[in-house]
């Protein structure tokens, strides 16, 4: 039986108005509409965009943050025909958006479509990493409104632009599944890595000669996915992309630090939430509800279990840290460490599977 209340990481703008705080509190359960699902969370990943919204206080007081998740089902909502009472997932909400609505907390809700039964030959804590990044990349190269890639066409030639990030690892694999030629950049010590996800060469994003290089063995590029979204990434990018025209797409929702690309470049950004076909609104930037995003994202999430069972699609390897109280240290390593990194926080005892 569901409490009626639960543990969650609260962030709370202190009265003297400086940096808000992540304070572990007691709230409310989430309420559940029709076709959602209630779970009891085991796992959740750490994300960028969970540490930006944090430090820029985007939601205010009362927000509970994170986006990917991992648990059990204890409660169907009405209307629920996809999964059931019992079923481990994976799935993903907009942590922030909605006050006490996250996945840092010990039960959160996801939609039966914009989820995926876990494998058995995956972990949860390998499970957690998968939604959010994944999902990004999908909509990335196939939604309408980024690289809208013709799926029938395998002979298509994508450049990967920070092949080793969270985000660009998926996109390796998923482009490697359809058959495209992969071109990605990374830091040398990864080399290895971004190329055992299927990319068919890399190279050196600081390689003064990266662009040259790129265009030696992808004459004519049309497609550029930017998973790094920093203030040189999308420009230098860009200089690949063919001078008779191609597309950009940016993580940056807004499309940010994307000024300085090249003239020939068509810009276009990427937003997870719009698989949740309803208005969405990202600071500044307004994106409008989207019945063709929700299909790629329920189309993804029945593919995945698949995928992963069949080894073609390899969960992030993340470093695991110990229950919700350690969440604010996971935030400080993304800050220190590697913004490129995805960090897991296995959830306290009681909330293991």
């Amino acid at each position: 039986m569901t409490p009626s209340t639960m543990k969650a990481m609260v962030a709370e703008v202190p009265e003297n108005g400086s940096n808000p705080e992540l304070i572990k509190k007691d709230i409310s359960p989430p309420m559940l509409e029709p076709h959602e699902v209630l779970v009891k969370v085991a796992t959740v990943a750490q994300n960028p965009t969970d540490v930006s919204a944090f430090d820029l206080n985007l939601f205010g007081n009362g927000a509970v943050l994170g986006c990917d998740f991992a648990g059990k089902i204890e409660r169907l909502g009405k209307d629920v025909t996809k999964v059931a009472e019992g079923d481990t997932i994976a799935g993903l909400i907009w942590g922030g958006e909605i006050k006490g609505l996250g996945a840092y907390s010990e039960y959160t809700k996801a939609h039966e479509s914009i989820c995926f039964k876990v494998p058995k030959s995956i972990s949860l804590t390998e499970a957690a990493t998968i939604p959010l990044a994944s999902l990004t990349a999908w909509l990335a190269f196939f939604s309408k409104d980024s690289l809208n890639i013709d799926r029938n066409k395998p002979d298509t030639t994508v450049l990967v632009w920070g092949g080793s990030s969270s985000v660009g690892q998926y996109a390796i694999q998923i482009a490697t599944i359809l058959g495209f030629k992969t071109i990605a950049t990374c830091s040398p010590h990864s080399f290895d890595l971004v190329k055992s996800f299927g990319a068919t060469h890399v190279f050196d994003y600081n390689d003064p000669n990266v662009v040259k290089s790129i265009k030696e063995v992808a004459p004519g590029l049309k497609y550029v996915f930017d998973t790094i979204g920093k203030q040189t990434s999308s420009a230098k990018a860009s200089e690949a992309i063919d001078e008779n025209g191609g597309t950009l797409c940016t993580v940056r929702p807004d499309k940010s630090f994307t000024d300085n690309v090249t003239e020939q470049t068509k810009v276009t950004p990427v937003l997870v939430w719009t698989t949740f076909n309803r208005v969405i609104q990202y600071k500044k930037a307004s994106f409008p509800a989207s019945e063709d995003d929700h299909k790629l994202g329920v189309e993804f999430n029945e593919k995945l279990p698949g995928w992963i069972d069949e080894g073609r699609i390899k969960p992030n390897k993340p470093k695991v840290l110990g229950g919700l109280d350690s969440i604010p240290q996971g935030f400080q390593e993304h800050r220190d460490v590697d913004p490129g990194r995805e960090y897991v926080v296995q959830a306290h005892l009681s909330m293991k599977l």
